[in-house]
């Protein structure tokens, strides 16, 4: 009863205002981002949580990405980002951008993928078959 009486009290927007902390949102955000590496551009929109806000907020970067695996391209971050409130994510999609908690890095897929220590960052717009070129190569990302 004492729930039910507290519940009447808060007001609407409170619990909206929880929203961008939920590590699985999938909400597009205005944080749009441009890879560039091999003379090739990429363009992504990053989602709404705190570890694409913490990742947004280091940009611009320079970095090496390189090949791993069959199904992604890695880069590593500078530092480790925020990993507060992570938690699992389904609907995991070729052309995802993750960053890999264990590691620290971005993990950039063009082949359907699946592991539980990954936070999704956003999704790639355009120019996302780049991931396809074989190899490594010096790797700019900036705010657009």
């Amino acid at each position: 009863m004492l729930c039910a009486a507290l519940a009447t009290i808060v007001p609407p927007g409170a619990a909206n205002s929880q929203q961008g902390r939920d590590p699985a949102n999938q909400e597009p955000t205005d944080m749009r981002i441009r890879m560039a590496f091999d003379g090739r551009i990429m363009t992504a929109t990053l989602y709404n949580n705190p570890s694409a806000r913490d990742f947004f907020s280091m940009l611009p970067l320079h970095l090496i990405v390189s090949d791993y695996a069959h199904n992604e391209k890695i880069a590593y971050l500078p530092r480790k980002l925020t990993e507060e409130g992570s938690g699992p994510f389904g609907n995991e999609q070729p052309y995802d951008l993750c960053y890999f908690m264990p590691w620290g890095n971005l993990a950039m897929f063009y082949a359907d993928y699946r592991h539980p220590g990954l936070i999704r960052l956003g999704r790639f717009d355009e120019g996302e078959q780049a991931l396809h070129v074989r190899g490594e190569f010096p790797l700019h990302i900036e705010r657009i």
